[in-house]
């Protein structure tokens, strides 16, 4: 992002009035104090934004989009942050000069995304040859209309080498088209690797064509799909199909799809679907996963093939979003094989109501795992207890709870049987970045809105900072612990507390999605002292039961006697201090 000063962006932010900027896009009517419109980020029927002209942020109250008013202009527009600040500076009448601004893996292998891109309009051109009429009969045959073969910049390989001959003549290295996989080299010839095959490009996130997919369509006797060989551009194992297209609307949705193949995803988008991606032959990478995990979505929904390998699929792939702690569910289509099949057969309405009616994976586990086994027999039985036991390991506590019970009543075995065979959840440092997600699995419900709340007061108000300082001063999770450290810096830096300048601030912060989770997650307007004591004694009380419970474990080891007095000593006041907590609680209810 080209350097901006934060009191440059900070003085554009001031005198951009946010209800004017959203007002642009959006019809806004007062409501009390703030102005509320419908929400451009969702399907909104009713007006669920809200704009406070004292704060200068918007927020929805139903699909949680929030933010300042470069943050809005950046998503309504599909825009880069620095490409919205210039947009509200050049509205307000505010010099900023941020040059060209350029991608920089465009910038790094432009030429090589430059040649793919020629490729893909060649391909597409081939369409409106005598070759191509056959082609376009095969598409359509496959229900695939005008509009589809264009938004996904279908094409056409003729038999011959025309692709290297119309290259070379752009003057493209022939090296670098070996290198690319577009062509193949025979001794002194070279010819074209995609012959007389219906071309898919494929993309990378930033929308860059990388590579093709090249499907056979009126000759059997061949391979039925060619695929691009990887490349420094194209890995298989960076790249989801279609997400490049489906990434805004799974953000806007929180929800996205992931199916097995191609025509799958392109099947789906075409009927709406829009947050619809495709896997790329393989089990997910974490590469792969990490693209989902960017998305910030509460649900995926696995929707793979409805044959054994779909579900060997749908329960590979969810046991590796389940380690990542990404929300999922799944989809198992009745009598046609996949979602390209089942929406031409059953159409878009059958499909909504299949994935409105998605079963979670903990059930899908539950049963394809009883796949090949007779459970009247007790060497079945015992083995299938110990793998769904045994596959819990990455759930929350939640699901254990309910599983093992729903087991234990199910099978007539006792609860303290089954949770003894329970493994211990690995713990595996992935890399040395804060990652909210894994941090937020070790709380509770309460204890991470009581903490969502605290910060949230601390952004809107040096007051909070202080009681904050006093009264707390600490969370256990690291991720807690910075943004309070960001908000305590900020205000040591600036003298004051902004929220909508806070936002700019930490713009480029590893921090910036767990910012705006609190955002979307916090509706309280109205801030006070005595809610945020109430707030800090839930983390308190919070704090000190796990404390409690560590003394006692390691007590129960300790062969110390001086160490088993340091210990007992240490219960006494960590129990007092909870019982203070309760009967200062106990004195406010009555």
């Amino acid at each position: 992002m080209p350097l901006v000063s934060n009191e440059k962006l900070n003085e554009i932010r001031a005198k951009a009035d946010i209800v004017e900027i959203v007002r642009e896009y959006v019809p806004l009517e007062v409501a009390g104090k703030n102005y509320k419109g419908v929400c451009p980020f969702h399907e909104d029927h009713s007006p669920s934004m809200s704009v406070s002209p004292d704060k200068q942020i918007y927020k929805c109250f139903a699909c949680g989009a929030s933010g300042n008013a470069f943050q809005f202009v950046q998503n309504i527009e599909n825009i880069s942050f620095i490409e919205a600040v210039k947009k509200i500076a050049d509205k307000i009448g505010v010099p900023l000069d941020i040059g060209e601004i350029k991608k920089t893996n465009s910038s790094k292998y432009e030429e090589e995304y430059k040649t793919m891109n020629l490729a893909m309009l060649y391909f597409q051109n081939n369409l409106n040859s005598l070759d191509g009429k056959k082609a376009l009969e095969y598409l359509s045959s496959r229900g695939l209309d005008e509009k589809t073969i264009k938004d996904f910049n279908i094409g056409l390989a003729p038999l011959d080498n025309k692709l290297y001959k119309f290259l070379t003549s752009k003057k493209v290295d022939i090296d670098l088209l070996s290198k690319l996989g577009l062509v193949n080299q025979n001794g002194l010839n070279y010819y074209d690797l995609f012959r007389n095959r219906i071309m898919f490009p494929i993309h990378d996130a930033e929308g860059n064509v990388v590579g093709f997919t090249g499907r056979i369509y009126n000759n059997e006797d061949e391979a039925k799909y060619v695929n691009s060989k990887e490349t420094i551009i194209f890995k298989k194992s960076n790249i989801l199909f279609n997400y490049h297209r489906a990434k805004n609307e799974a953000r806007l949705k929180h929800h996205l799809i992931l199916v097995e193949g191609n025509m799958d995803a392109i099947r789906m988008y075409e009927n709406g679907f829009l947050n619809t991606v495709a896997l790329q032959g393989t089990a997910l990478t974490n590469e792969q996963v990490e693209l989902i995990n960017k998305l910030r979505c509460k649900r995926v929904t696995l929707m793979f093939d409805n044959d054994n390998a779909g579900a060997l699929a749908t329960m590979t792939n969810g046991e590796i979003l389940l380690k990542a702690n990404i929300p999922i569910d799944v989809v198992r289509l009745s009598l046609k094989k996949d979602p390209d099949e089942y929406i031409l057969t059953y159409g878009k309405e059958a499909m909504e109501d299949n994935i409105a009616h998605a079963e979670s994976f903990i059930n899908f586990k539950l049963n394809y795992l009883k796949n090949n086994k007779n459970l009247n027999d007790t060497r079945d039985l015992v083995n299938y207890l110990k793998e769904v036991v045994n596959s819990l390991k990455d759930e929350d506590d939640l699901t254990k709870e309910v599983t093992i019970s729903k087991l234990a009543k199910d099978y007539d075995i006792s609860i303290d049987t089954l949770k003894e065979m329970l493994p211990s959840k690995e713990t595996k440092v992935i890399n040395k970045e804060i990652n909210p997600k894994k941090e937020k699995a070790i709380t509770n419900k309460k204890l991470t809105l009581s903490i969502y709340h605290i910060l949230y007061y601390m952004m809107n108000d040096e007051r909070f900072i202080k009681i904050y300082q006093d009264e707390l001063g600490f969370f256990n999770e690291k991720v807690y612990r910075g943004i309070a450290a960001e908000i305590i810096y900020y205000l040591q830096k600036y003298g004051k507390i902004n929220l909508a300048d806070f936002l700019t601030y930490q713009e480029t912060s590893p921090l910036k999605d767990e910012i705006r989770d609190i955002l979307d997650l916090v509706t309280d307007d109205n801030p006070d002292p005595i809610k945020m004591h109430e707030y800090i004694n839930n983390v308190k009380e919070y704090n000190l039961n796990m404390k409690i419970k560590s003394i006692k474990e390691e007590l129960k080891s300790e062969s110390d006697v001086l160490r088993q007095e340091e210990l007992g000593n240490q219960l006494i006041k960590a129990n007092k201090d909870l019982q203070k907590i309760k009967r200062e609680r106990s004195v406010k209810n009555d």
